[in-house]
């Protein structure tokens, strides 16, 4: 159960008003400032902050805008706690600035919600008892789903004993949490537990483990459209079926499976939301073609163009990186002296790999690239290896004496080469997948060293081939 970092959009259909709040940080830090973070349109990356400085007593005031009761962050230098406002709370917050979320003390209009956030974040959250990880998740299903049914009546309990004082709004905020907590935690529970525990196979699950996925106020909850766990619930929701009619992540088709089924099964207010954040999904890990149809075709869905701005950012700022986007070409010096560019590899699987000979990890990867460059030797694949190396001959003797398999060429620059901010590179080694056709296949493919790395390959030939095909019967 996540309770930080999901972020509450202001509820739909309250009234718009000021929360003011002041304050004061015993014994302030370097930090002149606080701040209230919230982010307005679930789409958004960003978050709208509003800053008020500290006077020279350490304290503070700032008013702040609000369409409706809005989940929002109160941020002093690095540390961050959780706060639940609504329109005409006079809050009073005070706190110590090395443990802000440890000392926060609240009161005034907005005290007792933001008191209850608070004692259940240190009850449910800080309690590792119930939190699905690190060790419930080993459980099999009946503990497991004893587990989860035992922390929501404890939360709804507790909900109960404090509801005095506290605002309908709020309450439904909160019933929200612990409705969507046990949702994601049940839903997500397989796929989790088969990465998390290495030891044993995937679980096969009771035939009625999922039925609980039939209750439609579950997936049509109008009422909880602003609360960021129904949104996550509805997304693994999506895939959920997906994955249940066969598809698997790595198939070419399957965002646009997920956009479809998104808006089959979802209506009203929450759709645009969620079919949005399969287009996120889809910039960063689909087809960049399949990605601009499905973002085209939303316009339909955003008929008050609310979302549709800020995914067709989001857009432009992935999809010089996504799936059949061209890789930049380049044209490099190899050890003997010859020029040699990626175009020359059209036709081949190229797997592309920056290093360099300083760095511990990319060297430890060496007989792995030697292993896999022989398991593929033949195949209609080139092992494309660029050294971002300041030093030409530390590097040329390196490949000669250890006879490195593959082609290999060194960018003069290093992290600063053209080639090197060309396909954003801040490490190394990175790694990627290049179709025959010049296109990028995978931007973060297994590495070297992973046992993966071989069937990621097998399956990678040929596959932007596939991924056309898709595009064709659309």
């Amino acid at each position: 159960m996540v309770w930080v970092g999901l972020l509450l959009t202001p509820l739909l259909g309250h009234a718009q008003g000021t929360a003011v709040l002041t304050g004061k940080v015993s014994g302030r830090l370097s930090s002149d400032t606080v701040a209230i973070s919230v982010r307005e349109n679930p789409l958004e990356a960003q978050e709208q902050i509003t800053y008020a400085r500290l006077d020279s007593k350490g304290e503070f005031r700032l008013a702040l805008a609000l369409k409706g009761p809005t989940r929002a962050e109160l941020v002093y230098d690095d540390d961050v706690t959780e706060l639940f406002l609504e329109p005409g709370n006079q809050l009073d917050v005070r706190f110590k600035s090395t443990d802000l979320a440890g000392s926060v003390r609240y009161k005034g209009r907005g005290a007792d919600a933001n008191t209850f956030l608070a004692e259940m974040e240190d009850k449910f959250v800080e309690n590792e008892g119930f939190q699905v990880l690190p060790d419930n998740i080993m459980f099999y299903e009946a503990p497991f789903l004893s587990f989860l049914e035992y922390r929501r009546k404890e939360e709804l309990k507790f909900l109960e004993s404090n509801a005095d004082g506290l605002s309908q709004a709020f309450k439904d905020f909160v019933r929200a949490r612990i409705t969507y907590s046990y949702a994601n935690d049940r839903l997500t529970f397989q796929d989790l537990r088969e990465q998390v525990v290495a030891t044993e196979g995937r679980l096969k699950m009771s035939p009625t483990y999922y039925d609980f996925l039939n209750d439609k106020t579950l997936i049509e909850n109008p009422a909880a459209i602003s609360n960021g766990l129904y949104q996550e619930f509805l997304l693994n929701y999506i895939h959920y079926l997906a994955t249940s009619s066969g598809k698997q992540r790595t198939d070419p088709d399957f965002y646009q499976v997920c956009y479809e089924l998104a808006g089959q099964r979802l209506g009203g207010a929450i759709k645009p939301v969620v079919m949005g954040r399969i287009l996120k999904e889809s910039f960063r890990f689909g087809h960049i073609k399949q990605s601009a149809a499905m973002l085209e075709q939303y316009r339909a869905v955003d008929k008050a163009n609310q979302y549709y701005p800020v995914l067709k950012a989001d857009f432009e700022l992935h999809k010089a990186f996504a799936i059949g986007a061209p890789a930049p070409n380049f044209r490099l010096i190899s050890t003997n002296g010859d020029t040699t560019s990626l175009r020359q590899f059209a036709g081949k699987l190229v797997y592309l790999n920056f290093w360099r000979t300083t760095s511990g990890l990319a060297l430890r990867d060496l007989p792995y690239a030697a292993d896999l460059a022989k398991r593929f030797e033949g195949k209609n694949i080139v092992f494309l290896n660029v050294a971002l190396d300041e030093n030409e001959g530390a590097w040329k003797q390196l490949v000669v004496s250890k006879r490195l398999p593959g082609t290999h060429l060194r960018a003069a620059g290093g992290l600063r080469s053209a080639v090197a901010r060309s396909y954003g590179v801040q490490d190394v080694p990175t790694y990627f997948l290049l179709a025959e056709d010049g296109t990028f296949l995978n931007t973060r493919p297994k590495r070297m060293s992973s046992r993966a790395a071989v069937d990621e390959i097998k399956e990678s030939f040929g596959k932007a081939n596939t991924y056309s095909s898709t595009l064709e019967k659309k």
